[in-house]
C-alpha cells in the first residue's frame, strides 16, 4: 500500500515550519529542501477580492521521511505543521478525504527517489 499527503493550501499560513522541519530531519543544506513553501498569487479575483495562497510543495528529495514512518512516526512536515493542514496516510484513505472539500493537492513519491 502506496502513502501520500495530503496538503489542504486553502489554510496554509506560509509559515515556513515544514521547511525547517524537513531540513533538520534529513540534514540538508541551505538552499536544498525537501518540502518548500510556494506562494500563488496575490491576483485580483474581483473588486472585493483577491487570491494568495501558500502552498506546501514537496520536492524530488522528499521520501515522506521512510525512516520516521517505519517506526510509526508523522513525517517531519506533517508532525511540525502549526496550521495542521498536511495527512499523511494511505492513498485510497486520502483520496476519500479529498473529495470532502476544495483547494487541496496530493503528493505522492515516486518509485526512485532522488537523494
Amino acid at each position: 500500500m502506496r502513502n501520500g499527503l495530503l496538503i489542504d493550501y486553502e489554510f496554509c499560513t506560509g509559515c515556513q515550519s515544514c521547511e525547517v522541519a524537513c531540513q533538520k530531519e534529513h540534514g540538508f543544506e541551505a538552499g536544498t529542501w525537501g518540502i518548500r513553501v510556494l506562494d500563488e498569487g496575490p491576483w485580483e479575483v474581483d473588486a472585493k477580492t483577491m487570491n494568495w495562497n501558500k502552498i506546501p510543495t514537496p520536492t524530488t528529495l522528499c521520501d515522506l521521511c521512510a525512516e520516521r514512518t517505519q517506526q510509526g512516526k508523522l513525517p517531519s512536515c506533517v508532525h511540525h505543521c502549526l496550521a495542521a493542514v498536511m495527512k499523511y496516510g494511505p492513498i485510497d484513505e486520502l483520496v476519500k478525504e479529498m473529495d470532502k472539500k476544495p483547494n487541496q493537492v496530493m503528493f505522492v513519491p515516486g518509485p526512485y527517489i532522488c537523494k
